[in-house]
């Protein structure tokens, strides 16, 4: 990292305040007086902290418990504290029982159509000392599935996937039925936390549970110091030994992007896992302390309608979607905010998923046919060029989180090109936690959301079927129609073929109702501090090659 001009950098003295645990006096900015350093880190020996590699987040996370993690900085934080049975390769089939590598498990095999058995890796020990026994995984599987945790993979599991202990070191995963993706239910959903530390607290006090002493797991990194509302840190587990490792990990909290981005440019963050757009791309290569990696983001960002019963906004009627996804020119929409890279997808998809298929019918940008099904429907241009029936006029709130700002600028973009359809568009912007509270309690017309994909198409499930609703379907779209075709093509058994077809069929019917406009997938990239080498990044999980990861002194 060297640079000719003085800047902060994360070495040689960092002082501890008093009462807090780890390193927070630096983390405070502030409250001790950050060093300055004209050539960077120089010999290890007087560079301790060296070893450290900060990330920028806009956003804390809520939870780190992972049953009870809800977005994505808490996942990334938790996947390095908590184990998988094992990890599917980007890239790798869920079908496809060598696709994954080894995690808490060494190896596994198949019992029989309904059971897997997977043997844990010898010596797994919880950071606190105790070994990592089967029973761990079962009760983990169990409080997954509990109503009482309502964790987000509990419509997945509850009732089909159950876990117990043949022994000490070996877990049987049971499945109500032959499934295509039982490998990847027995590994993706959950992650395994200490039964001798939860079972003691009763599970409806588990959310309310912040003590750091119980967010102990048996992955690569252990918490050692979290500062609500700043920052937190963790420590690679068995951190001594040569290598130029990443032996500490600190996030740095941000009210919003901006400001995750300058802790970036500021040189006070070696890594944001996403930049934004292209200008904001341009100002981090341009400075020669670091560099940019591109990589095919697995967020897919779409514009919901509210459609509960009794709900909020004129978008309520089919044929008044189905206008507004014609009058959104949603390729011009992603690559004005997100760069070339970007696209719009044809589904509820990143272009990571294997379904992603451009047959899938999606409403394409047509002016005249927006106008047409308006016209149609009884909205109508007044003298102001705003659309009216029975002297209301047309008009759709869009609600976005503050947190992004790429978000913010595309509702922007969307209500443009709405105006131009005769709509009166507002758009409403919050802080993230009123945001997730307004979703949840549906009050909001219409919002963009962005929802990370998981490997399987299956995960379509809790965020547009009617058995979502109550968990991601805050839309609160129901189509009996699409609930069939959806289950059809998830238990599907036949070629990658035909089962392509099946899910081609049960997204033309999710299109053909319009519950959501879908804007972009975009080409991420990330901004990382040239110090830091060896960088792979995984689309479903961007730290998970970290503890390979070096940093150069």
């Amino acid at each position: 990292m060297p640079r000719k001009r003085r800047r902060l950098v994360v070495c040689c003295v960092i002082q501890r305040i008093p009462g807090h645990a780890g390193w927070v006096g630096w983390l405070a900015m502030g409250a001790v007086g950050l060093f300055l350093a004209a050539d960077g880190c120089r010999e290890r020996a007087s560079c301790p902290h060296c070893d450290t590699l900060v990330i920028s987040a806009a956003g804390e996370p809520d939870a780190l418990l992972p049953p009870l993690v809800g977005e994505t900085v808490g996942r990334d934080v938790s996947d390095l504290i908590f184990d998988r049975l094992a990890e599917l390769r980007a890239g790798g089939s869920p079908l496809d029982s060598t696709a994954y590598d080894a995690r808490l498990a060494a190896r596994w095999d198949r019992v029989d159509s309904v059971t897997l058995r997977f043997h844990l890796r010898s010596g797994a020990r919880w950071h606190d000392g105790p070994a990592v026994r089967a029973a761990d995984v079962a009760f983990s599987f169990d409080a997954y599935a509990d109503s009482v945790v309502d964790s987000q993979a509990r419509p997945t599991l509850a009732g089909r996937v159950t876990a117990s202990a043949a022994d000490d070191s070996t877990v049987l995963i049971h499945f109500r039925s032959p499934d295509p993706e039982q490998w990847y239910d027995a590994t993706w959903h959950v992650r395994i936390i200490p039964r001798h530390i939860w079972d003691s607290i009763p599970r409806a006090r588990w959310a309310d549970d912040t003590a750091a002493s119980h967010l102990v797991g048996s992955g690569p990194f252990r918490l050692t110091a979290r500062t609500k509302g700043q920052s937190l840190t963790l420590e690679r587990v068995g951190g001594e030994g040569g290598g130029p490792v990443v032996r500490r990990v600190i996030w740095r909290f941000t009210g919003d992007q901006d400001a995750a981005m300058n802790l970036l440019l500021s040189h006070e963050a070696d890594l944001l896992e996403s930049i934004g757009d292209s200008a904001r791309v341009a100002r981090v290569a341009a400075d020669s302390a670091l560099a940019i990696i591109p990589y095919p983001s697995a967020v897919y960002g779409f514009l919901g309608f509210n459609l509960a019963e009794g709900g909020r906004g004129p978008a309520q009627p089919r044929e008044v979607r189905r206008a507004l996804s014609r009058a959104t020119d949603r390729t011009t929409a992603a690559r004005a905010i997100f760069g070339p890279g970007a696209v719009a997808p044809p589904g509820p998809m990143s272009r990571n998923l294997w379904i992603n298929d451009p047959a899938i019918v999606a409403a394409s940008f047509d002016a005249s046919e927006a106008a047409r099904l308006l016209d149609a429907a009884g909205w109508t241009r007044a003298a102001n060029g705003i659309r009216q029936k029975a002297g209301r006029p047309l008009a759709v709130d869009i609600l976005v989180p503050g947190s992004s700002i790429a978000r913010r600028n595309l509702a922007q973009v969307v209500q443009e090109m709405w105006r131009r359809a005769g709509v009166k568009a507002t758009v409403t912007t919050v802080d993230f936690p009123v945001f997730q509270e307004r979703l949840r309690t549906g009050r909001f017309e219409s919002f963009i959301g962005a929802w990370l994909d998981e490997p399987s198409p299956r995960s379509l499930g809790p965020q547009w079927t009617s058995a979502g609703i109550g968990v991601l379907n805050y839309t609160h779209y129901r189509n009996p129609a699409f609930d069939r075709l959806y289950r059809q093509a998830s238990d599907f058994r036949g070629s990658p073929a035909a089962a392509l077809a099946a899910w081609r069929e049960a997204l033309d019917t999710l299109n053909s109702d319009a519950p959501a406009i879908w804007l972009y997938t975009p080409m991420n990239v990330a901004g990382v501090a040239r110090r830091l080498e060896g960088v792979k990044i995984n689309p479903y999980s961007w730290l998970a090659g970290l503890g390979s990861w070096s940093l150069r002194p």
